[in-house]
């Protein structure tokens, strides 16, 4: 991993529930020594990415990550242009509905909405990085999304997560394979165990899947008929925002003949 990639690594561990981290903690996080950290810390700082605050001089995200997110809202305004939507789908549905878009080889969080109809609810957050592997968003992403990112996810590693994780190369093709057939993603437990989510790709201008639109409910709550509910929901979700965005129809999805073979 290059020195950019970690240093932007570093902005990914920021969120709601953690808007400031200290030098130790960051380190703890990303996995790297203090003195890289430091650095690389260093260097975001000095172009505004982050910057240090309270009377323990945390470090928190910077003007410029405001200035850079503004700035690409005002060229595509896909987060405002949803919301309204994920609204819709969350009432129609009772839970949680997100929207996810392909980052590299990451898939982020675009924009969540909750329904207030039940009192537990699968929780969001705004920096979220859904794992390929283990998601319904990365299972539908992996499915109809660029075949060399499905490449790089099925060589690994694939970190368990829960029991219920796919891990084995081999496994995962079958399932992107069986999401091929079926057009939707399902996923039960894979990446938090009690969480059981339904997603289906969606697709820019050019007819390209750029992310993922999910609903998300805690198992227990899950019943054939709220299952079916979902599906449709998902697809009448789907097909608004793909008018809102002028995106393309969706394109059969690109060939990939070494999943095919692993899938077999």
């Amino acid at each position: 991993m290059g020195t950019v990639s970690k240093a932007l690594d570093l902005l990914g561990l920021f969120s709601r529930t953690r808007p400031q981290a200290g030098l130790s903690e960051i380190a703890r996080l990303s996995g790297l020594n203090k003195a890289t950290a430091f650095r690389l810390l260093g260097e975001l700082e000095a172009h505004g990415f982050v910057e240090r605050a309270g009377p323990a001089r945390e470090y928190r995200l910077g003007p410029a990550v405001v200035r850079l997110g503004g700035l690409r809202e005002a060229i595509l305004p896909r987060r405002a242009v949803v919301r309204p939507v994920l609204d819709r789908l969350a009432g129609t549905t009772g839970e949680t509905a997100h929207l996810s878009q392909i980052e590299g080889d990451r898939l982020g969080m675009c924009a969540f909405a909750y329904s207030n109809r039940h009192g537990t609810r699968v929780g969001m957050e705004d920096a979220e990085v859904l794992p390929l592997h283990a998601t319904s968003s990365g299972l539908a992403v992996l499915a109809f999304g660029p075949p060399d990112l499905a490449r790089r996810v099925l060589a690994g590693p694939l970190p368990r997560l829960t029991p219920a994780t796919v891990c084995d190369a081999g496994d995962l093709a079958r399932r992107i394979a069986a999401v091929r057939a079926a057009g939707i993603a399902e996923s039960v437990g894979g990446y938090e165990a009690d969480v059981h989510s339904f997603a289906l790709p969606v697709y820019g201008q050019a007819g390209d899947c750029t992310g993922a639109l999910a609903v998300a409910a805690p198992v227990g709550r899950i019943t054939p008929d709220l299952a079916a509910t979902i599906r449709r929901a998902l697809v009448a979700a789907r097909d608004e925002i793909h008018g809102l965005w002028g995106a393309a129809s969706p394109a059969a999805p690109p060939a990939d003949p070494a999943a095919e073979r692993s899938a077999s």
